[in-house]
C-alpha cells in the first residue's frame, strides 16, 4: 500500500503544478497516470507544439512546459505511479480513501484530486478501407516528433487548428519535403491567422491546399504510398506521398471514472468553485476533467483550480492547524 496526503489522478501539467502547490503546504502527493511518462497530452500528443497563453511564456514548447513543472515540483518529491490507469477508488470507514489501477496497485491517502484532463482519448478517424493496415506504416492521427517528418511527402487532412498549425509548423521549419493540406470544406475552424497564413502558402507554392476535397482511399504494398482524395469538381485525384495525418481531433471519455459516483454534467464532473470539490467528500477535480458554470478548458485555469484545491485539501487533512498564507516572494521554496 502506497501512503501520501493527496492522490492526484493525472500527471499533465496541472497535477504537476498541484504538486508544488500542496509542497508550499508541506503535503505529500503520489501522482497515477495511464501514460508512462509524465505530462500528459503534452507529453503525448503535441510535445512540440508552441503553447501561447501561460504567464511569462510569451511562447513555450509543450514538452519544455513539462519539464519545467518537473523542476518546479522537484523539490517536493512527488512519486508516480506511471503507465497504471486509475480503475477504481474506495472510501474508508475514516473518510480516507483507497485508488487502485489496473495493475492492482494501491494508494491510500486522505484526499484524492482527479486531474485526469479529458480522461481516456482515442483519435477520430475517417472512413476509409483499409486505414488501420497501414498504421504506423505511413498513416499517423497525430503528431508526436515534427522531425520525423523530415524531407518527407505529407498528406494532412483537416480544418481546425491542428491541421492549420502542424501544416505552417511543418513548412515554416523546411522540416517536410511537401506538405498537402486536405479539407472537406472551402472555410476553416481554426484560427483566422492560421488560416491567413495557409492560404498566404498556398499562394505562393509552400504549401498544397486543396478544399471541398476529402481523402477517400489509401494504397501502397508494405507502406502507405499514395492517397486518393476526392475533389467536389475535379474528382479523383491520386497523390503520392510517405505520410497520411487525419487530425481530426480525439474522442474523449471519462473512463472508469464514470462509474466512481462522482456527480457529473455530460463528459465532466461537477465541482464547487469555492474548492473544486466534488459530490463526494474528499474528492476535487480540476483542469479539463471537471465542469462549472463559464468554465473555461485552460491550463492557466486549471493551475488556479489546483491551488485552491490544495488549500482545501490542507483544512481536510490538518483540521487541527491554521494554514497561514506564505509568499514563496519572500520565504523562497526551501523555506517550505
Amino acid at each position: 500500500m502506497i501512503e501520501t496526503d493527496i492522490i492526484i489522478i493525472g500527471a499533465g501539467p496541472v497535477g504537476l503544478f498541484t504538486v508544488f502547490e500542496a509542497g508550499l503546504l508541506k503535503l505529500k502527493c503520489h501522482l497515477i497516470d495511464s501514460l508512462p511518462l509524465p505530462g500528459g497530452q503534452c507529453s503525448e500528443i503535441y510535445p512540440k507544439k508552441p503553447i501561447y497563453d501561460i504567464p511569462g511564456f510569451p511562447s513555450v514548447l509543450a514538452g519544455e512546459l513539462i519539464d519545467n513543472l518537473m523542476e518546479q515540483a522537484a523539490p517536493f518529491k512527488p512519486n508516480f505511479t506511471l503507465g497504471e490507469a486509475a480503475t477504481e477508488i474506495d472510501k474508508l470507514d475514516d473518510g480516507s480513501f483507497i485508488v487502485t489501477t489496473i495493475k492492482g496497485t494501491k494508494h491510500h491517502a486522505p484526499t484524492v484530486i482527479i486531474a485526469g484532463g479529458l480522461g481516456v482519448f482515442e483519435p477520430r478517424k475517417p472512413p476509409i478501407e483499409q486505414l488501420e493496415s497501414f498504421e504506423d506504416k505511413g498513416i499517423e492521427y497525430i503528431i508526436k516528433d515534427p522531425n520525423f517528418y523530415q524531407n518527407k511527402r505529407c498528406v494532412i487532412a483537416g480544418g481546425g487548428d491542428s491541421a492549420l498549425d502542424w501544416s505552417i509548423y511543418l513548412v515554416e521549419n523546411e522540416i517536410a519535403k511537401e506538405v498537402v493540406l486536405v479539407h472537406r470544406s472551402s472555410s476553416f475552424r481554426g484560427h483566422l491567422d492560421s488560416v491567413q497564413k495557409v492560404i498566404d502558402m498556398a499562394e505562393t507554392g509552400k504549401i498544397k491546399l486543396i478544399t471541398e476535397a476529402e481523402v477517400i482511399g489509401v494504397q501502397g504494398d508494405e507502406r502507405l504510398e499514395q492517397v486518393v482524395i476526392k475533389h467536389a469538381t475535379n474528382g479523383e485525384i491520386i497523390t503520392e506521398t510517405d505520410h497520411f495525418i487525419p487530425l481530426f481531433g480525439l474522442k474523449p471519455s471519462l473512463g472508469p471514472i464514470a462509474d466512481w459516483g462522482l456527480e457529473l454534467d455530460k463528459n465532466a464532473i461537477k465541482v464547487d468553485t469555492l474548492d473544486y470539490s466534488t459530490n463526494i467528500p474528499g474528492i476535487y477535480a480540476i483542469g479539463d476533467v471537471n465542469t462549472y458554470e463559464n468554465k473555461l478548458k485552460l491550463i492557466l485555469c486549471g493551475f488556479h483550480e489546483g491551488t485552491m484545491a490544495v488549500q482545501s485539501a490542507f483544512a481536510r487533512i490538518h483540521p487541527d492547524k491554521k494554514n497561514i498564507l506564505k509568499y514563496t516572494t519572500v520565504n523562497g521554496v526551501q523555506g517550505f
